[in-house]
C-alpha cells in the first residue's frame, strides 16, 4: 500500500497555510508551506518521509500551530508542488535534497523572523534532517524525529530481513532500467530519481551514509552533532524497529536524546504503523511542544 492510500487527505484545519515559493540553486521550485506564527517564540522546518507530498502534513502543521509552534513543511524535489519530476534526464540525489532543504528553511526564517527553529522530520526526513545539521552550520536549536532508523536490513527481523535485502539490491536496478524508481506502480513511496534511490539503498544494505559529492564523510559528520534530539516512535511500526532506531542514534554519540513511545490509545485507533499518526497528530504536536519548553 502506498503512503497515499494509508494517509487521510480531507481533514478541516483550524489554520490555513501560507505558501511560500522557493528556488533552488539549479533553478528548480516548489512551495513551502507555514501556518502563521500568531506570536511563536519557536519556528518547526517539517521534512516529509520519502515520496509524501507536504500537504500530506498540513494537519500537523497547524496542531503545531495551536501549540504556540509556527511550522513550516519542506517540499520534496520531485514530489508534490515541485517543478520536477524524477526522469531519464532529470536526476538528483541526496546532495541536491540536502541543498533544498537549505533553501527552505532561509525561506522559512524570512518569513517569519525572530524565531527559534527547530528542525523535524518523518522516515528518511528525519535521517536527512540530522545529515543537513551534520553538513551544514545552521542555528537549529534541535531535531525531531518520528519513524525514523537506519534502513540497514539487519536492523529488521524475519520474516522481513532477507526480503527487504533483497529489495535494496533489486531497486537501484529498477530505477536504473526504468531511469527513475517507479514508487507509484509498484506501491512503495513515491516516483523517486535513480540517484535518491542509489544514496537510500546504500545506506539500508551497509548500515552507514554516503552522500555522493560531499568534502566531508557522512559518518563522521554525524559525530559531531550536538543538538538535542526528541525521538518519537510507534510501538506498531513495523518499518521502523527499535533496532534501526538505535542504530541511528549510536551515531550520534554528542547529541542529548529523549525518546517517546507512541501508543495507539493515545490516538483513539486499533493501530498507528508508519503512517497512521498523521491522521490525527494533535498527541504528537503536543509531545514536541512539551519538550520544546523544557529546552528553554
Amino acid at each position: 500500500m502506498s503512503a497515499d492510500q494509508e494517509i487521510m487527505t480531507t481533514i478541516t484545519l483550524s489554520s490555513a497555510p501560507r505558501l511560500i515559493p522557493v528556488r533552488a540553486t539549479d533553478g528548480a521550485t516548489a512551495q513551502i508551506s507555514l501556518v502563521p506564527p500568531n506570536g511563536a517564540q519557536c519556528g518547526l522546518l517539517w521534512l516529509p518521509a520519502m515520496g509524501v507530498a507536504a500537504r500530506h502534513y498540513a494537519p500537523l502543521a497547524a496542531h503545531c500551530g495551536e501549540q504556540g509552534i509556527a511550522c513550516a513543511v519542506h517540499e520534496w524535489r520531485g514530489i508534490g508542488s515541485s517543478s520536477l519530476r524524477a526522469g531519464r534526464t532529470r536526476n538528483w540525489g541526496y546532495r541536491e535534497l540536502l541543498r533544498d532543504i537549505g533553501t527552505s528553511f532561509a525561506a522559512a526564517r524570512a518569513a517569519a523572523p525572530g524565531l527559534s527553529w527547530l528542525l523535524g522530520g518523518h522516515s528518511l526526513g528525519g535521517q536527512l534532517a540530522l545529515l543537513f545539521i551534520s553538513q551544514t552550520p545552521a542555528p537549529i536549536r534541535g531535531l525531531v524525529l518520528i519513524g525514523s532508523g537506519t534502513p540497514y536490513w539487519r536492523n529488521f527481523r524475519w520474516p522481513l530481513r532477507w526480503p527487504l535485502r533483497a529489495a535494496f539490491t533489486l531497486a537501484p536496478l529498477v530505477a536504473g532500467a526504468w531511469g527513475y524508481y517507479p514508487g507509484r506502480r509498484l506501491g512503495f513511496g513515491g516516483n523517486e530519481s535513480r540517484g535518491v534511490i542509489r544514496d537510500w539503498t546504500r545506506s539500508a544494505r551497509s548500515g552507514r551514509y554516503c552522500i555522493v559529492g560531499q568534502t566531508r564523510a557522512a559518518e563522521a559528520a554525524l559525530v559531531d552533532v550536538r543538538q538535542p534530539v526528541l525521538v518519537l516512535h510507534a510501538r506498531d511500526d513495523r518499518l521502523v524497529p527499535q533496532a534501526a532506531i538505535d542504530h541511528l542514534l549510536a551515531k550520534l554519540p554528542n547529541a542529548p536524546r529523549e525518546q517517546v513511545q507512541l501508543d495507539a490509545a493515545d490516538f483513539g485507533t486499533r493501530s498507528i504503523g508508519h503512517f497512521g499518526w498523521m491522521q490525527a497528530p494533535q498527541p504528537v504536536a503536543r509531545v514536541i511542544a512539551a519538550w520544546t519548553a523544557r529546552l528553554a
